[in-house]
């Protein structure tokens, strides 16, 4: 069940929802806490303090009205010292608040900004976004959902003087966390449901819902095309494969005139590790291997959301990759779209040879103003990043550096790894122009060294997510599952392009 998003002016104790939700600093009182606090009444301070709630960041308390508000329930979320208030500190309160509200069988909710030291517009949209994010769960496939909890309405009451701009930013964080919310959806899905097929035609209902184009090449277009690289990942796999193309054109009087921005998602809808067969363990987990084409998708159909001026691009190779008596193997040489020749060492390298392909075109067909690809690519950048960072690295400073700063207002974090002459040393091959590993050295900026040969002069940047995609655990607004990795990240991105249009 959708939730109904709604700005208001006001005040929290204006509001008739089931429950309300203020936040607190360190120390510091808001002016909704103190109104609360006044009609609330002595005991209310009191169930704060038994409680042990000293506004520290990851403090949430609860303390029932007892009739003294036409609301039944109050939350009070911890963002702990103003010098550290940010939105993403916002975001993860909004989250764990309405967690709580939910558990508490609450259905509507009203939520005060905390405006004091933070633009009430990053204040609104941060909440909006935590809001969303944090009520995420998948149980498609659960016969009791009895503990399913829809959230039918949030409220969000901010001072009159800003009520136009507060509106406008949480549209722009529902847009965000639904987007978030379909990739993390698709990542969930089983392989045998989210099939090349499957993403094929999700990509078509959502260009005809939200107004952009979808062209989908097949195999034998992909024969014509001589795309060798994405051809030999599918052999294996009886689902045929799909290049899916999506096309936004923007919204402004000079579009046509404008390169667009390309963006190109890994879409391995399982990924085996082919006949270099992965280990049985956290198998499962690849079903989620098709994440960077899942954001893709879903950055793309926000920007038709978000009526951009600015066109757009992406690029969803998808495929399996299986063992089969078809399948390619260790040694096969394979002749990328580009013309380039390719040893496969190592068929769970796969992710590449697609991401070729779809590079390489992308730049011969559209000549964007620069390319951006995001893809679970490597176990490496799990093992030197964790979870918490997207790998960065691309060819171009200045447009690392703007992705950089998307990064840091999205409140996703990426970190730069370098990309110098010396690594492409390992790509070498002895019988073809590149090989597809430069084995377990340096693996994630190998990895990007390959790609690279497939852009040419186009600006390019590289989001390694193989570590920020998926969670074992839930924690604020992360649930456990695919995260939806990145997808903030290129929203923020295109939004930041216009600014700079």
């Amino acid at each position: 069940m959708t939730t109904h998003v709604t700005v208001k002016a006001g005040s929290l104790l204006d509001g008739s929802d089931e429950a309300l939700v203020a936040f607190c600093g360190s120390g510091e009182r808001s002016g909704d806490f103190r109104k609360l606090a006044a009609a609330l009444g002595p005991p209310f301070e009191q169930a704060l303090k038994g409680c042990g709630f000293e506004g520290k960041a990851d403090q949430i308390a609860q303390v029932h009205t007892l009739g003294r508000l036409r609301s039944r329930l109050v939350v009070v979320a911890g963002l702990g010292e103003r010098s550290s208030l940010s939105p993403e500190r916002i975001r993860q309160a909004s989250a764990r608040a309405i967690q709580r509200v939910r558990e508490a069988g609450c259905a509507t909710v009203a939520f005060g900004l905390p405006v004091d030291g933070l633009n009430s517009g990053e204040a609104g949209r941060a909440c909006v976004e935590g809001v969303l994010l944090g009520l995420y769960q998948f149980t498609r496939y659960k016969s009791d959902r009895n503990g399913d909890r829809a959230m039918r309405r949030l409220t969000l009451f901010a001072p009159s003087r800003d009520l136009k701009t507060v509106q406008a930013a949480a549209r722009r964080g529902e847009i965000v966390a639904d987007s978030v919310n379909v990739v993390r959806d698709l990542g969930n899905q089983p392989s045998n449901v989210a099939t090349p097929t499957y993403i094929a035609d999700r990509a078509r209902a959502a260009a005809k819902a939200h107004g952009f184009s979808c062209e989908v090449i097949d195999r034998k277009g992909m024969e014509r095309l001589g795309m060798g690289a994405l051809l030999g990942v599918a052999k294996g796999s009886i689902e045929p494969p799909k290049l899916i193309i999506l096309t936004y054109r923007g919204t402004g009087r000079r579009r046509a005139a404008q390169a667009p921005l390309a963006l190109v998602g890994k879409t391995i809808t399982f990924d085996s590790g082919g006949i270099s067969l992965k280990p049985a363990e956290h198998m499962e987990q690849m079903k989620s291997d098709m994440l960077g084409g899942a954001g893709v998708l879903a950055v793309v159909q926000a920007a038709a959301r978000l009526h951009l001026s600015r066109p757009v691009v992406g690029l969803l190779p998808a495929t399996e990759n299986m063992p089969s008596g078809t399948a390619i193997k260790p040694g096969d040489v394979v002749t990328a779209f580009s013309g380039t020749t390719i040893e496969v060492v190592n068929t769970d390298a796969e992710g590449r040879l697609v991401l070729a392909d779809a590079l390489a075109y992308a730049v011969k067909r559209y000549r964007p103003r620069a390319v951006v690809d995001v893809a679970t690519l490597t176990g490496a950048c799990s093992v030197a990043l964790g979870r918490h960072a997207i790998g960065l690295l691309g060819t171009d400073s200045a447009l690392l550096d703007r992705v950089k700063r998307s990064a840091h207002a999205s409140g996703e974090r990426v970190w730069e790894l370098p990309l110098w002459d010396e690594y492409y040393e390992q790509i070498k091959s002895d019988v073809a122009d590149l090989k597809n590993t430069g084995g377990r050295p340096a693996g994630t900026i190998t990895a990007a060294a390959f790609l690279s040969r497939f852009v040419g002069n186009t600006p390019w940047a590289h989001l390694d997510i193989a570590g920020s995609m998926w969670s074992d655990d839930a924690r604020h607004y992360i649930a456990k599952g695919a995260t939806g990795a990145g997808v903030r990240l290129l929203i923020q991105f295109l939004i930041d392009a216009e600014a700079s249009a």
